[in-house]
């Protein structure tokens, strides 16, 4: 379960973390009310279960709470990656003289949480690890010991603080370490985590993420939430309405299996001949014509997809249902990007026979398909 950022604020707050001062409005007019009892210069920020708002233009700052309603109007507007801003943060902006970033995940390889910090803040982790690992430091938690004092302020000396601010820092981590155990967490980070021109730390972001087969242990938390548990896109419930298996990622080949072992390896093929998977679409055993199309008219939404492609191995499924079903989506939805088929197994040849009198080109083995597909989206580049 995901946690707004105000929601998660509130949590960080419990712990006795220092936060900006600042409220949430679900209006306009309740953002200038906001703005006018911080008193000061606001950031006026969306509040949605989704990354990067700041390049969506759901972060903007205020010098007055005329403007910060102004920008609240226009926020409240937005869409950001599908889903509705309905609330936004109202707080006061910082003199930031540095941004950090700390938090605590899982490490499934090692079956432990990883503690993370860097004194370069501000970009998504992931960004970092790819342009900057040396600037980020890790840290594994023992699960017998936990997370000690003194290997928090080792953390804070390994990213470069010295005097006052390692034991402020390592405050912190600390903190996020309790909220990590108290509320079964799989992921929570401050990014950024300010030290200000006075010296002192705020987390001017929050992020909690709470392990959903841990949620009966905090029924009063979701009971104090008044919200479903789990907040999804459009493509995301329609999905889970029809029992399917869908994930989002950051490539442009929409990866539609049967089988979640069948469509990781077909998500690994794409990466292996140099293309990046925007889909993890698991229709799941007995498929028939009508879950097809649904899967296909799924893919087709993510604005993402540049190019789809459909490996089945036909057990339960047949193959004629396959075709049939990517035929009607063809003619329902105009499918307007290139697509790749390869199926095999039940009625394959049916199957393979329904696509040639209508045209449409499949494949053999999962490797020519995805060597296929990644070399009709480099063409469209």
């Amino acid at each position: 379960m995901k946690l707004f950022e105000h929601e998660a604020k509130d949590i960080f707050r419990a712990f006795g973390m220092p936060l900006p001062p600042g409220g949430v409005a679900k209006t306009p007019q309740e953002a200038k009310k906001r703005a006018a009892e911080v008193g000061k210069p606001v950031v006026v920020k969306a509040q949605v279960l989704s990354g990067k708002r700041g390049k969506a233009g759901g972060v903007k700052f205020a010098d007055t709470p005329e403007q910060a309603e102004e920008l609240a109007k226009e926020i409240l507007a937005m869409k950001i990656n599908d889903l509705p801003v309905e609330t936004v943060l109202i707080e006061e902006k910082l003199a930031i003289q540095q941004e950090i970033y700390a938090g605590i995940t899982i490490d499934r390889n090692t079956r432990q949480y990883v503690v993370i910090g860097s004194s370069a803040g501000g970009m998504s982790i992931e960004e970092l690890a790819e342009e900057s690992p040396e600037k980020i430091i890790k840290m594994h938690v023992n699960p017998d010991t936990g997370f000690q004092p003194y290997e928090a302020r080792q953390m804070a000396i390994d990213m470069g603080f010295t005097g006052k601010a390692i034991n402020k820092l390592a405050g912190f981590f600390l903190k996020l370490w309790r909220i990590v155990e108290e509320y079964d967490v799989e992921l929570t980070e401050i990014n950024p985590l300010i030290l200000t021109k006075e010296g002192s730390f705020l987390a001017a972001d929050a992020r909690l993420n709470i392990d959903n087969n841990a949620l009966y242990r905090h029924q009063e938390l979701i009971d104090k939430l008044e919200r479903e548990p789990i907040e999804q896109n459009e493509r995301e419930q329609l999905a889970t309405d029809h029992g399917m298996a869908y994930v989002e990622l950051d490539g442009d080949i929409a990866c539609i299996c049967n089988g979640a072992g069948l469509t990781m390896a077909t998500l690994d093929a794409v990466s292996l001949y140099g293309g990046k998977a925007s889909t993890f679409l698991d229709l799941g055993g007995g498929s028939d014509a009508e879950r097809v199309e649904m899967g296909i008219k799924i893919a087709q939404m993510y604005d993402k997809v540049e190019a789809i492609l459909v490996n089945i191995m036909g057990g339960i499924t047949r193959c004629d249902d396959v075709a049939r079903g990517i035929l009607a989506a063809k003619e329902k939805y105009g499918i307007e990007v290139p697509m790749v088929i390869r199926m095999v197994g039940t009625n394959e040849e049916e199957g393979q026979k329904i696509l040639n009198e209508a045209g449409i080109p499949f494949l053999e083995t999962m490797e020519e398909a995805a060597k296929k597909v990644v070399d009709l989206v480099k063409e469209e580049k």
